[in-house]
């Protein structure tokens, strides 16, 4: 650990080597809080390349539990969060749609952090349960071609990092690799992120993991989602080939509205909005927002044009058969 702390205090890249070796000792408790607290400093400092962060995924997957007997096309609607918008759980309104279409979507995810109500928070609320076994997971997913992986039931060797990201308080690389920890190993994945500037980042790293194709979406106005507001930015994954794109709601028609309009006040109106959309009405600029978002996960499952896959989600969600397919309803 000590060459490593000064390659990083110099300001230089680990090898491959070096971060196995630096996340397997952090991932198996080895490491002083001290020792710890500077790897993850000296890394943000100097900034992390696609290689480390393939090597602390693969450091977090070795000791998760991992979900056994999947095969097909699947996909995940986990993004990083960190947006600190309060908007309503559009990513877990476009994975309930997208298995009520016939897709099958393991939603990767946890309780809220910067949201007014996180996925699991909401998902709970709905009736879904949280504790899901890894071998249930296949049969969930035949059923209802939706299982949610709540991460802290999937990934024990977390308790010796939760503690160290506390005390921190601050931006680490923990903060990207949630999305990338998925233990059913999705083959599509739409992956929201806060900021611009780590897009390049985490859209190589999706590149390493073997995924089939995948969009890293960082959304006008801020957000870690595509939204009505202006042109949005994506990178797209496919096949390890990585390809810059922007989209701009205006010409499909789902362009307007402000970030007022997709903002919740709790878990109470996040949930209610949540059956609303499903239930085929709810405010207009959040349906927008989620046929927006729908649209882009489609063209990664059904190689449609995006265009397309606005007009399927927009007739999906006008139908209400999301819900119906969930047994939710928006009316009292």
């Amino acid at each position: 650990m000590k060459a490593i702390l000064e390659a990083l205090a110099s300001r230089q890249d680990l090898s491959r080597e070096q971060a196995r070796q630096a996340f397997e000792t952090l991932m198996s408790g080895e490491l002083s809080p001290g020792q710890a607290g500077a790897l993850l400093m000296g890394l943000r400092a100097k900034g992390e390349t696609a290689g480390e962060v393939a090597e602390a995924v693969a450091a977090c997957l070795a000791r998760a539990r991992l979900v056994p007997n999947l095969s097909g096309p699947r996909i995940d609607t986990c993004g990083t969060g960190g947006d600190c918008r309060g908007s309503f759980n559009c990513s877990t309104a476009v994975g309930l749609v997208l298995a009520a279409m016939g897709h099958k979507v393991v939603k990767h995810g946890n309780r809220s952090v910067s949201s007014s109500c996180g996925s699991a928070d909401v998902l709970e609320a709905l009736g879904f349960a949280l504790d899901t076994e890894p071998e249930a997971v296949a049969g969930e997913l035949a059923r209802t071609g939706f299982v949610f992986l709540f991460a802290p039931n999937y990934h024990p060797a977390f308790k010796h990092v939760v503690p160290l990201r506390r005390e921190l308080g601050i931006r680490t690389l923990f903060n990207l690799l949630g999305p990338l920890l998925n233990p059913a190993r999705p083959t599509h994945q739409i992956l929201g992120v806060a900021s611009a500037a780590v897009m390049p980042l985490v859209a190589e790293s999706l590149a390493l993991s073997g995924v089939s194709r995948a969009a890293v979406i960082h959304g006008a106005l801020g957000y870690d989602e595509l939204t009505p507001f202006g042109l949005n930015e994506v990178l797209f994954v496919k096949d390890g080939e990585i390809t810059e794109a922007h989209i701009d709601p205006a010409p499909l028609g789902l362009a307007g509205g402000k970030p007022e309009n997709v903002t919740v006040a709790g878990k109470d109106e996040a949930l209610q909005v949540l059956k609303e959309l499903l239930d085929g009405y709810g405010p207009l600029v959040m349906q927008h927002m989620l046929t927006l978002n729908l649209a882009v996960a489609l063209h990664l499952l059904e190689d449609v044009s995006i265009e397309q896959g606005a007009m399927r989600a927009s007739a999906m969600l006008l139908s209400g058969d999301a819900g119906r397919h969930f047994g939710i309803t928006g009316h009292a």
